[in-house]
C-alpha cells in the first residue's frame, strides 16, 4: 500500500473550499491533465460514481471511483475501482478560522512498487502544483 498525503492552505472559508473541491466538472481547471465527470448519481453523495481521465490528448488512463463517504463541508472519501488504480482517497477541508481553510488530499493506493518508484516523484510534484492551482481556484470563488 502506498500512502500519499498533500495539503494546501486556502484563503477561503470551509464552505467555499468544499464547493470548489466537489465541483467535479471544474476539477480540470486546477488538476493538471485531468478531467472528471460524474458517471452515476449526482456526484453529491454515497454511491455516486466518477471517472477521472488523466493524460494528454487521448493518451492516458481513466480512474474510476465510487463515493463511499460524504460529510459536507469537511470530508469526501472515494474507492478507486479501476483496473490500474485501486485503493481509497480522502479529501478533507479543515477550518483554520478567520475565513481560511486547509484542503488535505490523502490516497492509500495499491500500486506495484516497481511501477510506483519511477512515477512517484512526478506524481507528487504534479499533485503539489495542482493543489497550489486549487487554492487560487477556490479563493476566486470566495
Amino acid at each position: 500500500m502506498i500512502r500519499v498525503v498533500e495539503r494546501v492552505d486556502v484563503a477561503a472559508p470551509v464552505e467555499t473550499t468544499w464547493a470548489a473541491m466537489t465541483d467535479w466538472a471544474g476539477q480540470g481547471a486546477w488538476m493538471l491533465g485531468t478531467t472528471v465527470r460524474v458517471t452515476s448519481g449526482d456526484g453529491r453523495g454515497v454511491g455516486s460514481t466518477l471517472a477521472a481521465f488523466t493524460g494528454l490528448a487521448r493518451i492516458g488512463f481513466t480512474d474510476h471511483m465510487e463515493i463511499t463517504e460524504w460529510r459536507p463541508p469537511v470530508r469526501c472519501a472515494v474507492r478507486h475501482t479501476g483496473w490500474l488504480v485501486r485503493g481509497t482517497g480522502v479529501f478533507e477541508v479543515v477550518d483554520r478560522g478567520a475565513g481560511s481553510s486547509t484542503f488535505v488530499w490523502r490516497e492509500d493506493l495499491n500500486v506495484p512498487r516497481l511501477l510506483w518508484a519511477p512515477v512517484s516523484p512526478v506524481f507528487r510534484a504534479g499533485l503539489r502544483a495542482s493543489l497550489r492551482r486549487f487554492a487560487a481556484f477556490a479563493q476566486a470563488r470566495a
